[in-house]
């Protein structure tokens, strides 16, 4: 278990980067990044696959959403995904390396893998292995982390040394439909936290009272929490998480 780097408890993160489509600043873009690090935020990022298997930074598995274009994500390869431009900015898809080459260590950076099993189990590592190659050398603060506690091990495995943790939730069924309740019923109790050496979880914000977080926060681990949208949500989830992930407002910022 490799330790959360201590900026991970004290600056907040931008989920996404700091996005503002009104800015051209698309979610996951380079101009996100850019003022997310301008204004002295960590960030939050996704990741997903490319046909040719490189670490895409981008949320959805499918283009419809944040594109002009449709279907999978992993149907292209990165330089295909390179040139389609994300909806309400001035740039297109771009790959893990070159968001890291513009962070450069200047803010903690979270990389969310988005699970490649579909069902949150042991079909993974592709992305894993490129999302590692990109990190090697990296010397800024960074951790990554997964829905899908494989890609957690696989992780760890990977690079023994890269701080990993679990991003979990409540695991509601209405949320997690191609998912197997049984499959859910399990993570909803984290119980993988120890067998694959996490050292931090990013727990929904509005389920943080859950019993188990408190156990993982009592056994020293980092408590980061997803998605605050306001100074009051933020206020309230303090009160348990050690840091947030936050949008569409302005987080406050540690005293100097």
């Amino acid at each position: 278990m490799t330790p959360l780097p201590t900026a991970f408890r004290t600056v907040p993160l931008a989920h996404r980067a700091l996005h503002d489509r009104a800015a051209r600043r698309p979610e996951n873009s380079r101009a996100a990044v850019r003022a997310a690090i301008a204004a002295g935020y960590g960030i939050e990022l996704d990741v997903q696959l490319s046909s040719d298997g490189q670490a895409m930074v981008f949320h959805d598995y499918d283009l419809d959403r944040l594109t002009g274009q449709t279907g999978p994500v992993r149907n292209h390869g990165a330089a295909a995904l390179g040139r389609i431009a994300l909806q309400g900015g001035e740039e297109a898809i771009p790959t893990l390396p070159e968001v890291l080459q513009i962070v450069d260590g200047q803010v903690p950076l979270l990389i969310e893998i988005k699970d490649q099993d579909g069902a949150l189990g042991p079909d993974v590592g592709q992305l894993e292995h490129a999302t590692v190659t990109a990190l090697t050398g990296y010397a800024g603060p960074v951790a990554v982390m997964s829905f899908n506690p494989h890609s957690v091990a696989r992780c760890v495995e990977f690079a023994p040394g890269l701080p990993c943790g679990l991003t979990t939730c409540d695991f509601a069924p209405q949320d997690w439909k191609p998912v197997p309740p049984r499959v859910l019923d399990h993570l909803r109790a984290i119980p993988d936290y120890d067998r694959i050496g996490a050292s931090f979880i990013s727990h929904q914000h509005d389920d943080l009272n859950r019993p188990r977080v408190a156990q993982i926060k009592a056994a020293g681990g980092a408590i980061l929490c997803w998605t605050i949208r306001s100074p009051q949500a933020e206020a309230t989830a303090r009160r348990v998480a050690h840091n947030i992930t936050f949008e569409g407002y302005r987080a406050a910022l540690p005293a100097a």
